[in-house]
């Protein structure tokens, strides 16, 4: 039966390195264990042989979006910049409306929040469909 073992690229191996090294951190390896399997780290050439190096180590979680409204995410996202500037664009208005018409009770409290709502939606979506994983769409 023939082999079908896959030959590990240095990101697959950094990518192990790191694992153990943080494991060597938070106390879970010795520092001797650490420099033995990094040792065996980069001198794997397959990725089963990396795989048995971490199968006794915890998984490291996932990371968590952070916020999705941030300047690198308007530069990515044309229609996310176009929707932020409609949103200001209507609470300049609202605002000045109100302060020409002398209303006491600033009403413009009320569909204000809810542009800034349909904006952090309209991000978070977007920064859901960028994440490893989910699915293209069409």
């Amino acid at each position: 039966m023939e082999d079908h073992r896959i030959r590990a690229a240095d990101a697959d191996r950094d990518r192990v390195a790191a694992t153990v090294q943080t494991a060597g951190a938070e106390g879970r390896l010795t520092l001797e264990e650490v420099e033995e399997r990094l040792t065996r780290v980069y001198a794997a050439k397959f990725t089963d042989e990396l795989a048995a190096l971490t199968t006794d180590l915890p998984r490291p979680a996932p990371p968590r979006p952070g916020f999705p409204l941030t300047r690198a995410a308007l530069r990515r996202h044309p229609a996310l910049r176009l929707h932020l500037a409609v949103v200001v664009a209507v609470a300049v208005l609202v605002i000045v409306r109100w302060a020409v018409l002398g209303a006491g009770f600033f009403w413009p409290a009320f569909p204000l929040f809810w542009l800034a709502v349909s904006v952090f939606v309209h991000a978070r979506v977007r920064s859901f469909r960028e994440r490893p994983g989910a699915p293209v769409p069409y």
